[in-house]
């Protein structure tokens, strides 16, 4: 089983020919609602990849939580400790141009509200899980918690830093065993530069040097590199026509937590990852567009 200690939202999807000068009103194509968050993707991604999945989440007091409950039953994730709160739900309102790239605004709500109180009473269904999987949605307080939980119950833990933080404290993540940043949240957490392959691999080595035991920096369509004390490999990105970017990096961890969980190397795990999150593009919208196992033709 994999757990997933993070965020939910309700994804307010608007697809644009072009965003709005300051001032300006402009009519958008098209509109599309749908559950998201990036705990909550990685969790229904891993779950339609054939995963068991524990969801340790506050969704607020309205209507969007009753739906957020709903689809984590849908997709048989357990709901055990998606836990209610005197607050709005998340929200993330998200802005797709005709090049299919993103902007995204998000507001926390009850994901502000997750606490270690809540993680510790997970801690008893969090001893069966094989990974533990985090991002940055929620309090640092809460992060750097179960992180130290999952060592204390020795557990491999899964951090995907984003959005990221510049309060993140590298010292207090280090036993992580894997570290999931794309190149922007690798340039601002390490303060290094990144607008080249040879820069990100510096960069991403700096925090190997420090003692991160493997730093997997996703490239979009330029793939994948990962880091580690063995050394560096790097894996390209299948060729598709991409329809949609939104929730692509979360269909990429949720697919590699499930593939470690299933037992295949980590190059393997990354190859399914890279292969999952490039046909994720294909299609519109975020948890719309992660595809079942038995739906696809995986390389490895």
């Amino acid at each position: 089983m994999i757990a997933v200690v993070g965020s939910n939202m309700v994804d307010l999807i608007t697809y644009v020919d072009r965003m709005p000068k300051p001032g300006e009103t402009v009519e958008a194509p098209d509109f599309q609602m749908g559950c998201g968050g990036k705990g909550a993707n990685q969790a229904v991604a891993a779950a339609r990849m054939g995963a068991d999945v524990l969801m340790v989440t506050r969704v607020g007091n309205d209507n969007f939580a009753t739906h957020t409950k709903e689809n984590f039953a849908a997709n048989g994730i357990s709901t055990k400790y998606v836990l209610d709160t005197e607050a709005t739900s998340g929200v993330a309102p998200i802005f797709v141009e005709k090049s299919s790239q993103n902007s995204i605004l998000i507001v926390q709500g009850a994901n502000a509200h997750l606490s270690p109180k809540d993680v510790e009473a997970a801690k008893d269904d969090l001893a069966k899980c094989s990974l533990i999987v985090m991002q940055l949605e929620i309090p640092l307080e809460t992060v750097y918690f179960t992180i130290e939980l999952a060592e204390e119950l020795g557990i491999p833990v899964i951090l995907n830093p984003a959005p990221a933080s510049p309060n993140l404290e590298i010292e207090k993540i280090l036993t992580c065993e894997y570290f999931l940043p794309n190149e922007s949240e690798l340039g601002l957490i390490t303060g290094m530069p990144v607008d080249s392959i040879d820069q990100i691999r510096i960069a991403a080595q700096s925090l190997v040097d420090k003692g991160m035991k493997n730093v997997i920096v996703t490239l979009g369509c330029r793939g994948v590199i990962c880091l580690n004390e063995d050394g560096v490999f790097d894996l390209p990105a299948y060729e598709v026509e991409a329809l949609d970017t939104t929730g692509a990096g979360d269909a990429f961890i949720g697919c590699f937590a499930q593939s470690l969980d299933a037992g295949f190397t980590l190059r393997d795990s990354l190859k399914r990852a890279t292969f999952y999150a490039s046909d994720s593009v294909t299609r519109r919208g975020t948890q719309y567009s992660y595809s079942l196992a038995e739906d696809l033709d995986f390389p490895v």
